[in-house]
Order: C-alpha cells, then structure tokens, then sequence
C-alpha cells in the first residue's frame, strides 16, 4: 500500500550490527522514514531528475538531492513545480518597482512590453559595429555579444550574419585570443 504522505526510506548504513545476523537486524529494525517539509529545487543528472529536499526535523544544512524515483511525495513536487511555472511566467515579481508613482495597469504592462518587442535588435539598429565583447553557443547557435559605435547597448547577434557583414571585426576578436604555443624541438635549434 503506498501512502500519500511525503515519506522516503533511506537504507541501513552505516549502523552497527552487534554481531546479530543481517537477516535479524533487518526484521527487528524497519527502514528509517524521513518526511519531506519542502521542495527546495530541481536538477537533471544523467538525465534523471532528482530534487533539493529539506527535511522536517532537520536543518537547512541537512538538505539532500534525491532522484526523483525514491520519492513519495507527488503533493509536494507538483507545489514545487506549479511555483517554478509562476517564476518563469511572471519574472518581474522579483524585480524591484520604479520609483514612479505611477500604478501599472494593464495598459501600461502592454506598452512596456510592445517598447521592448518593437525595439530593433543586432544588425537591425543600423549601427556600426565597433568589436566583439564575446561569445556564446547557448541557443544552439553560435552567437556574438556585439557592441556598437555611439552605443552603450550590447546585442547578440547570430555568428553566421557578423561573419558577412563584419568580417574584419570577427577576425580581430579571434585575433585577440589567440596563443601561440612553441614546440621544445624548435626552441633548440
């Protein structure tokens, strides 16, 4: 029968055995039970998910990463996970409000909105670009952080669009970090 409270069973480590045989410590002692009190975080390891757990009864230094197969507490997981959702819908919550007096309706929520989707990003601004602050691959793509003359704003623009419309700027990034490395052989000769 399973239960619906968030209990784990943890193994029998480490405890002494007083010379019993394996078999009679296992029948006179049941598994320890720990309750989930929350869940703290989520990961992927290996491709299996597992959570921060914190321990009722136990302190925040206690927290422990469990794969999510040793877990029975669905409650608590999906609490976890509905609250994640909220996050990523609403990242604004956690960002502090300007200090206008001005209250933000739903109108005003659009207008920002629009002003940031409408606003010309990379090449589309029609600036110059000046160098290249660096470079990511996190979309998928390889990617330049590009700043432009006469701007203080960096864009990310596609590696494959600076390659054309700026070769000169891409080669001197990749002039700049390159090292030259000596063979032992030819520092003899």
């Amino acid at each position: 029968m399973k239960t619906s409270s968030p209990l784990v069973s943890q193994p029998n480590m480490g405890k002494k055995q007083n010379g019993k045989g394996k078999k009679e410590v296992l029948e006179a002692e049941p598994p320890e039970e720990y309750v989930v009190e929350k869940v703290m975080d989520q990961r992927i390891v290996n491709g299996k998910v597992e959570f921060f757990l914190k321990w009722k009864g136990f302190t925040e230094a206690d927290n422990t990463w469990e794969p999510e197969d040793n877990l029975d507490c669905p409650e608590l997981i999906s609490a976890f996970l509905e609250a994640q959702k909220t996050v990523v819908e609403n990242p604004d919550s956690n960002k502090r409000k300007s200090s206008t007096d001005e209250p933000e309706t739903e109108g005003n929520k659009a207008k920002k909105k629009k002003d940031v989707s409408d606003k010309p990003r990379g090449f589309a601004r029609s600036l110059d670009p000046e160098r290249i602050i660096g470079a990511t691959d996190s979309s998928g793509e390889l990617m330049f952080l590009m700043k432009w003359k006469d701007s203080d704003e960096a864009d990310l623009v596609p590696a494959r669009e600076a390659n054309t419309r700026c070769p000169q700027v891409v080669i001197s990034f990749y002039e700049e970090r390159l090292t030259w490395h000596s063979c032992p052989e030819d520092e003899a000769q």
